[in-house]
């Protein structure tokens, strides 16, 4: 029965036998529902079957309950699905949902899956037993307060940056974006947090001459200090006749820094590319290697040539490694890259600014932008047009070309 309902209708609806229903004809989808007990209860809904209660008359006014079936059936047309009607998600603690969904998955899916899962598991250790429906903005404030005071490592006095903390939200949205696809979370709370990032460089970082002078002797004595140690252990072992360990040469390559340093700056590659590359990579008699597709950022497979020096380094880094498939075999060098910066006396440098530094000789010594581009792997010319401003002389003979008018004759 469709009525206009009014608080004098709905006070003197009276039991009857079996459960009976007044429809509002003010508002589409809701009803009264009265049973034989004399309870009075709110229904709305927004489809043939489709129907959810939203409380008794004593809790919910007639005017909320005409509110709330509104904006169901606003729900309705605009998503087919209100949000009412919408299975309730399950619970499941963040560690779960990690170890059972989300890392099968982007192990198949993400080519970044083995340092996203690790930044997660290292960065949001309080959340872990945490049910993700639990897992809100307000937890979210308080993890990024306590995260700004935690260590680099333990015993350093550097705590952890903006941006590095920032970055450590993105991948937890990232990986909670695919429980909400998965319906194992109804909303992202990373999604609304508001991610306080450090400013931005606005200049690009490169080596100085001097700097790079002093990076490149500050490898060379870590390889020779390393091999004077490894000398002197087996000295002390040989003595006392246990086993010896592998010898370093002196001149040689200790470790894989060396090899990945100069062969940055050498070919701009980026950290992960580096790490990422096989033998079967480079081909030294074309004196040139490649980034396969899936492991650029771009997605692109590209071609890098290699000039001499980057050669030479290829060169005696594999006489070091035979047997082995990976140029490198590591997943990262943060410890042994920030000791060379305090080694060499060069602040505010991050491995990617190698990037950078590769590109601004590049640029310096009268390469076109669109061939560094190429060269980078850019996408497009946007981001390679920041090194623009290093050609200073290119612009001025640029603008040199234009000569001044002639002067008109009467």
């Amino acid at each position: 029965m469709r009525v206009q309902l009014t608080k004098k209708i709905i006070s003197s609806s009276l039991p009857r036998d079996r459960p009976y229903e007044l429809r509002d004809a003010q508002v589409r989808g809701l009803l009264l529902r009265v049973q034989p007990s004399g309870h009075r209860a709110w229904i709305v809904t927004w489809a043939h079957g489709k129907r959810r209660t939203l409380g008794s008359v004593q809790h919910l006014s007639l005017d909320q309950a005409r509110d709330v079936a509104r904006q169901v059936v606003a729900d309705f047309v605009q998503t087919g699905l209100p949000a009412i009607g919408r299975p309730k998600a399950p619970s499941i603690t963040l560690r779960a949902f990690l170890d059972e969904h989300y890392a099968p998955w982007a192990r198949t899916e993400l080519k970044t899956a083995i340092d996203s899962l690790r930044r997660i598991e290292q960065a949001f250790p309080g959340l872990m037993l945490m049910p993700l429906a639990k897992i809100d903005g307000r937890a979210i404030e308080q993890w990024w307060a306590g995260r700004l005071r935690d260590k680099v490592r333990p015993g350093a006095a550097q705590t952890i940056s903006k941006a590095t903390a920032s970055r450590n939200l993105a991948t937890l949205r990232s990986a909670l974006t695919q429980a909400v696809k998965w319906r194992l979370l109804e909303n992202n709370p990373v999604a609304s947090a508001r991610l306080k990032t450090s400013k931005p460089r606005t200049v690009v970082r490169f080596l100085t001459a001097a700097e790079e002078s002093r990076l490149r002797a500050t490898l060379i004595q870590r390889d020779s200090l390393r091999a004077t140690a490894r000398a002197n252990a087996n000295s002390w072992r040989s003595a006392r006749r246990q086993e010896l360990l592998p010898d370093l040469p002196q001149g040689c390559y200790t470790d894989h820094l060396s090899p990945i340093v100069l062969l940055a700056i050498n070919t701009g590659l980026r950290k992960g590319e580096l790490l990422t590359l096989d033998w079967a990579d480079i081909h030294f008699e074309a004196r040139m290697l490649t980034v396969r597709s899936e492991n650029a950022k771009s997605g692109r497979q590209r071609h890098v040539p290699l000039n001499e020096e980057a050669l030479c380094v290829l060169s005696r880094w594999r006489g070091l490694t035979k047997g082995t498939d990976s140029v490198f075999g590591i997943r990262g060098l943060k410890t042994s890259w920030d000791k060379l910066l305090v080694s060499a006396s060069i602040e505010n440098l991050r491995f990617h600014d190698l990037r950078h530094h590769f590109a601004s000789r590049l640029v310096m010594n009268g390469v076109d932008l669109n061939t560094v581009r190429e060269l980078l792997g850019h996408a497009d010319l946007t981001m390679t047009l920041r090194y623009a401003h290093l050609a200073p002389e290119h612009l001025a003979a640029a603008v040199g070309t234009l000569s001044a008018p002639t002067a008109q004759r009467d």
